[in-house]
């Protein structure tokens, strides 16, 4: 347990340490500090977001290449009648997409605040640790060497190449005396990823017709999973997105830095390994489900701490509802404006988060972790 002191007047730039005393104090105690927020505004966000979300994954029961009634949606729900095309499309294309959702841009939120916070990189995402990369490098193996042709056979191929891939990082990361920080974990991040990413591109210009079975799946979408897939990664999605959120406290120290974080009693070392490992449970399930998604977990952790501040007692449990509200958004833009057609998800998050991160680097609060 980390030790205590008696709090000093002054507040400190940063959750869980005050100035002028050099002396450790519990996360938990911290103060509202100048980044930081009151609780009447921190508890109206989760609030905020939370309505926001039930509204947003109402809508994508509702909206897609064809409109829905909000009484087609509730009968589809609670009186589903398997004789009406509305319920059907409902019950078996646009649910199991939207739950799909909120359990892929939770973890993919919250993981990329706890990274960020370890690794002390607002430009840190889940992909630094190679799970994105691994688990694309998985699939495209298994279809060049396995012949594997149904996307339901990806995801314990994707699952796996996400594991060893953030294996390898660590193991990258850990080497030499000095042992793993947070710079050498960005670095072996890079270089796994691009080693990987090359061999990946090989298979898929050796073989055209392995780059025509996982194109789709590689573009990153909601569309076309079903709910029996999405089950069975489940268990490892919740225990990954769980162990983060309860993490929180930790990570105030942890992103104070290597020495502060060490005066103050933590093992920065045992947090990133935590960080680590749950992250991978939860990311590598998310990618093996949704395939490689990018930007939501580099931009929902900026976009929180914008609102609540740097405490990540408050960002991680945001993140859990600004993550998925700002996927099924995206998913829900891809489907309204193409229609008939759709734009996958993960085109659409790039195409519109871009914006939203530069717009937040223009207020300068891209830099407060």
């Amino acid at each position: 347990m980390t030790p205590t002191i008696q709090p000093a007047p002054e507040t400190s730039t940063s959750p869980g340490l005050r100035p002028a005393t050099g002396a450790p104090v519990s996360p938990e105690a911290a103060p509202v500090t100048r980044a930081g927020r009151g609780p009447l505004l921190r508890w109206g966000a989760l609030i905020g977001a939370g309505v926001l979300l039930t509204l947003v994954a109402l809508a994508s029961l509702r909206y897609g290449s064809i409109s829905l009634s909000a009484a087609d949606a509730w009968n589809a729900l609670f009186h589903y009648n398997p004789d009406s095309y509305e319920q059907t499309v409902v019950r078996h294309l646009r649910l199991p997409r939207t739950l799909i959702g909120l359990g892929v841009g939770a973890a993919l939120a919250v993981a990329g605040a706890a990274i960020q916070a370890v690794t002390r990189n607002p430009l840190a995402g889940p992909e630094i640790l190679g799970v994105n990369s691994g688990a694309a490098f998985g699939v495209v193996a298994a279809v060049y060497f396995g012949q594997l042709v149904e996307p339901f056979q990806f995801v314990w191929f994707a699952f796996l190449g996400g594991l060893a891939a953030a294996a390898l990082v660590s193991g990258v990361a850990s080497a030499g005396p000095a042992g793993s920080s947070p710079v050498k974990l960005a670095l072996a991040g890079v270089i796994v990823s691009s080693l990987l990413q090359s061999w990946l591109t090989g298979l898929l210009l050796l073989d055209q017709q392995t780059l025509d079975v996982v194109r789709f799946w590689m573009a990153g979408s909601l569309a076309g999973r079903s709910l029996e897939i999405y089950r069975a990664v489940l268990p490892f999605l919740a225990v990954g997105v769980a162990g983060l959120v309860a993490l929180g406290p930790h990570l105030n120290v942890a992103s104070l830095g290597e020495e502060t974080a060490r005066a103050l009693g933590l093992k920065p070392h045992q947090i990133r390994w935590l960080v680590g490992g749950f992250s991978v449970l939860a990311v590598g399930a998310a990618v093996a489900v949704a395939g490689p998604i990018g930007f939501v977990g580099l931009a929902v952790p900026h976009i929180v701490r914008a609102v609540v501040g740097p405490d990540y007692r408050w960002v991680l449990p945001l993140s859990v509802l600004v993550g998925p509200l700002l996927l099924l958004s995206a998913d829900l833009l891809g489907r309204v404006v193409a229609r008939p057609a759709e734009i996958q998800v993960g085109i659409v998050t790039a195409i519109t988060g871009a914006p939203v991160l530069i717009g937040l680097a223009r207020r300068r609060k891209v830099v407060e972790l």
